[in-house]
C-alpha cells in the first residue's frame, strides 16, 4: 500500500498519483481579489479512474476528466468547463449495459445514441489531446489545463476555456501543513472503497484571471488544496463497475477570518437512508486539527431551470464542543454544474459565511458542494419538476390575492394607472385570474414551456436569461383549453371538472381569452436586440393566429367530406383535414415557441427553422397519440374514455377506419358517430370497431414515422447537449405515453 504512514505527511511523495488507486483526483478551490475590484472563487477538479490493462503489455490504463467552474460574484455569472476522456463513449456504453446511470429507459436509449456515434452531449466535450500524468513529480495536463508543482512547493494552476475566452494563471502557495481528513486520513467513498483524503486549508494565492481577453492581476485572496485517492474493491475493476448511484453527499470547505479552516462532509445511502460517512474538522490557526461532532444541514430551496433539480442555497453547521455556530449563504443561488456525467447536475459554488466561534463573531469565504440528490432521475420526474417550476411562474404573474401593483401590471401598465380607478382587485381576481388558475394548477405535461427554454440552450444560447418565459407558453396552451372545453361541452380537464362548470361559460370565455395577453408581458426581454425581440413577437401572434385558425376548422367539422369518405371507403381527404386542424393547434403553436427561444439563444437561420420542424414533427405526433389515447384510455383519470365518441368528433382514428372498415361498418360507424352516443356499450362498440380494423395502430405508426423524420432532420443542424438528450427522449415519450 502506499499511502501516507504514521506522522506529517510528505506533500513531495503523495502529490504525486498513486499507483495503487483506482480512483484518484486533485482539488483546488480559491477566492481572489482582482486590481480591478471586483471578486472571484474558483475550484477545479482533476480525476484519473483506472479503466483496464493494455492487453499487450499489460501496462495500466486510466480514465481522465477535469471540471472547473468560476463564480462570477459581480456578474453573479457561473461559468463552468467539463472535459473527459476520448474513451468516454466506450465507457457510456459500458456503463449503461451494466444497467447504470438514469433510471428513464428512453434517457438512456438517447445517451447510447450519442455514445455509439463517439460523442458525448454538451456541455462535456472530449479532450483533443491525451491527458499527460507524470509519475516522478506532481503534473498533470489535460488539453490546456494544467496543474503542477513547483521546487519550492507551490500548486500552480492553469485552466483555459477558448469558448468562453477565460484564463486562468494562479498560484497557490501553502500556509499551512497538510490535513488527514476523516479516520486520521481514511474515509469512505462514494462506491463503497476506502479512501485516503488530506487537504491544504489555506494557501497564499497569486496570478491573473482573464475574461474576454484582459487579464486582471490577483491582489488578495486565499486558496485551498485537497488530494484523494483509494482502491475499489474489486481491485483493478474499473472504478466504475458497481457503482452506487444511490450514494449522496454534502461538503463544504470553509476559511474564517480568525485563521481558522473547517471541512466537513457527509455521505448518505439514498435508498435506505444509511450513513455512510460524516465528519466536521476545525484546523486552527496554528494548524492543529480537531475532529468535532456536529450538524452540517442545507436549508431553503433553489429551483434550478436547466436541470429542474432542487438544491438548498442555505447551510447551518453547528459544532457545540467547539463552539462553532456557522451560517452559510451561496453568494447566488445560480452556481449549478450541468454535467451529463453527474447525474446530470451538482450544485458547487462560493458561499459567505457568518456566525461565532467561541461566543465570538466570525466571517469567512468558503465553498460548498451538493451531488447525487438529484430529485430528477426520469421523465416523469423532470417534468413534473418543470411543471412544479411553470406553477410558479404563473403564480408569480398571476397571484390568486394579486397586490394592486400586480393587478394593474395585468390590465394596463404604471404608465396607464389611471385606468385602475374604480377597479375592485379582489373582483378582478375572482374574475379573470381564478378560473385561469382553477386550471394550471391542476398541472399539466409542461412540454410547451420547456421547448422555449430548452430550445434556447440547444443553439448555444443561455435559458436562465428567459426563466419567465416558462409561464407564458402554459398560459397560452391554457387559454386555449378553457375556451375549447366551452366550446366542446367538455366535463373533464386535468382531472377535474372544466373552468366553465365551475365559474359559468361568460367568465370561462372572458378569462380563457385573457390569457393570450398575459403571456406577452412576459416577452419584454432587454437583453434582445429590437429586431430579435420583433421577431419574437411575431412568432408569438403567429402561433396564435394558426392556433385560433385550427380551432374554428374544428368547429365547422367535416359534414361536407363525411358521407362521400364512407361512400367510397377513401379517408385520405378526410386525414389531410384532420391533421391540418392537428398541425394548427398544437404544432405550430409549439413550433413557433420553439423557434421562439432559438431566436432568443442566438441561432441560426438553419437551427431556428430546425427547432421549428422538430416541435412541429412532435407536437404533431402528440395530438395524434392524444386521439388514439381518448380512445384507449387516459391515466390518471384526465380524461373521459371515448369522450370524442360521445361528442361526435370525427378524429384521425376514425378517418383511418372510414378507410378499412366494410362498407355497412363504415356506414353503422358514421351514423353512431352523428348520434353522439353516451351509453357506455355504444361507446365501447365504437372503439372496438376502430381496434380491430387496426386504425389505432395506424395512427400510433404514423406518430413513430413523424417524430424520426422529424428528428432526422434536425439532429445534425445542432451539437449534442444535455437538453438535445432530453428532447430526443421526450419524442420518444410522447409516442408511448399513456396520459
Amino acid at each position: 500500500m502506499d499511502w501516507p504512514g504514521p506522522g506529517p505527511i510528505d506533500l513531495a511523495l503523495h502529490d504525486l498519483p498513486h499507483a495503487s488507486s483506482t480512483t484518484e483526483w486533485w482539488y483546488l478551490k480559491a477566492h481572489v481579489e482582482l486590481a480591478d475590484g471586483r471578486t472571484a472563487s474558483l475550484f477545479a477538479a482533476f480525476f484519473r479512474v483506472l479503466k483496464g490493462r493494455d492487453a499487450e503489455t499489460g501496462a495500466l490504463q486510466y480514465a481522465h476528466s477535469i471540471t472547473w467552474a468560476i463564480s462570477d460574484t459581480a456578474r453573479q455569472r457561473y461559468l463552468t468547463q467539463s472535459l473527459v476522456d476520448r474513451d468516454a463513449p466506450r465507457l457510456g456504453i459500458e456503463k449503461l449495459d451494466r444497467g447504470e446511470g438514469s433510471r428513464d429507459p428512453r434517457i438512456r436509449r438517447a445517451m447510447r445514441e450519442v455514445c455509439v456515434r463517439g460523442r458525448v452531449p454538451y456541455p462535456d466535450r472530449l479532450f483533443e489531446r491525451t491527458p499527460f500524468v507524470a509519475t516522478g513529480r506532481l503534473e498533470l495536463e489535460f488539453d490546456d489545463n494544467r496543474l503542477c508543482k513547483s521546487d519550492d512547493g507551490d500548486y500552480v494552476l492553469r485552466l483555459r476555456c477558448p469558448r468562453q475566452r477565460i484564463e486562468v494563471d494562479l498560484v497557490l502557495s501553502p500556509g499551512k501543513a497538510a490535513v488527514r481528513h476523516g479516520d486520521d486520513g481514511v474515509v469512505k467513498g462514494t462506491q463503497g472503497e476506502d479512501m485516503f483524503y488530506y487537504f491544504v486549508p489555506r494557501c497564499g494565492v497569486s496570478g491573473s484571471v482573464a475574461q474576454d481577453g484582459v487579464a486582471v492581476p490577483v491582489v488578495g485572496g486565499s486558496g485551498w488544496y485537497d488530494h484523494e485517492f483509494g482502491r475499489h474493491p474489486e481491485g483493478e475493476a474499473s472504478a466504475d463497475k458497481g457503482k452506487r448511484d444511490d450514494v449522496a453527499w454534502n461538503w463544504c470547505g470553509l476559511q474564517l477570518d480568525d485563521g481558522t479552516e473547517v471541512s466537513a462532509y457527509r455521505i448518505v445511502n439514498l435508498e435506505t437512508g444509511e450513513l455512510l460517512g460524516e465528519r466536521i474538522l476545525l484546523v486552527d490557526a496554528d494548524g492543529n486539527r480537531h475532529d468535532v461532532a456536529g450538524t452540517f444541514e442545507g436549508r431553503g430551496v433553489w429551483h434550478s431551470a436547466r436541470s429542474f433539480n432542487e438544491y438548498p442555497t442555505h447551510w447551518a453547521l453547528s459544532a457545540p464542543a467547539m463552539g462553532l455556530d456557522l451560517q452559510l449563504d451561496a453568494t447566488f443561488d445560480d452556481q449549478e454544474f450541468v454535467t451529463v456525467i453527474s447525474k446530470p447536475a451538482f450544485w458547487e459554488g462560493r458561499v459567505e459565511i457568518t456566525g461565532t466561534r467561541a461566543g465570538r463573531p466570525v466571517a469567512g469565504i468558503g465553498y460548498v458542494e451538493r451531488s447525487g440528490f438529484a430529485n430528477v432521475d426520469d421523465l416523469e420526474d423532470f417534468f413534473g419538476a418543470v411543471g412544479r417550476r411553470v406553477r410558479q411562474s404563473v403564480g408569480d404573474l398571476c397571484p390568486r390575492e394579486p397586490s394592486f401593483v400586480q393587478a394593474r401590471d395585468l390590465i394596463a401598465s404604471e404608465a396607464r394607472e389611471a385606468w385602475m380607478d374604480g377597479v375592485d382587485v379582489d373582483r378582478f381576481a375572482k374574475a379573470m385570474i381564478h378560473p385561469v388558475r382553477e386550471i394550471t394548477d391542476r398541472g399539466g405535461k409542461s412540454w410547451r414551456s420547456y421547448a422555449a427554454l430548452a430550445c434556447c440552450d440547444i443553439v448555444g444560447g443561455d435559458s436562465r436569461a428567459f426563466v419567465q418565459w416558462l409561464a407564458m407558453p402554459e398560459l397560452m396552451h391554457v387559454g386555449s383549453l378553457i375556451v375549447d372545453d366551452v366550446q366542446d361541452r367538455s366535463e373533464v380537464r386535468r382531472g377535474g371538472p372544466t373552468a366553465h362548470q365551475i365559474y359559468g361559460e361568460a367568465h370561462a370565455i372572458n378569462a380563457g381569452t385573457a390569457c393570450y395577453f398575459m403571456g406577452q408581458k412576459l416577452l419584454d426581454a432587454k437583453q434582445l436586440s429590437d429586431a430579435d425581440r420583433l421577431r419574437i413577437y411575431d412568432l408569438y401572434f403567429e402561433a396564435l393566429r394558426a392556433g385560433h385558425a385550427g380551432q374554428a376548422l374544428d368547429l365547422e367539422g367535416f359534414d361536407d367530406v363525411l358521407d362521400d369518405a364512407v361512400a367510397c371507403g377513401d379517408g385520405e381527404g378526410l386525414e389531410r383535414r384532420i391533421l391540418a386542424i392537428h398541425r394548427l393547434k398544437t404544432a405550430a403553436p409549439a413550433s413557433a415557441l420553439a423557434r421562439m427561444g432559438a431566436v432568443a439563444g442566438g441561432g441560426t437561420a438553419a437551427q431556428i427553422e430546425g427547432v421549428g420542424g422538430f416541435f412541429e414533427g412532435l407536437g404533431l405526433a402528440f395530438q395524434i397519440i392524444d386521439d388514439v389515447l381518448n380512445l384507449r384510455g387516459f391515466g390518471r383519470g384526465l380524461k373521459s374514455t371515448g369522450e370524442d365518441i360521445m361528442h361526435g368528433k370525427v378524429t384521425l382514428p376514425v378517418a383511418k377506419a372510414f378507410g378499412r372498415l366494410a362498407p355497412e361498418r363504415r356506414a353503422w360507424l358514421l351514423a353512431e358517430l352523428r348520434d353522439k352516443p353516451q351509453a357506455p356499450e355504444r361507446i365501447a362498440a365504437c372503439i372496438a370497431a376502430i381496434e380491430e380494423c387496426g386504425a389505432l395502430d395506424a395512427c400510433v405508426e404514423q406518430a413513430n414515422a413523424l417524430v424520426e423524420s422529424a428528428w432526422q432532420r434536425f439532429d445534425p443542424l445542432v451539437e449534442d447537449s444535455f437538453p438535445k438528450l432530453i428532447l430526443r427522449a421526450f419524442g420518444w415519450y410522447v409516442l408511448e405515453r399513456h396520459y
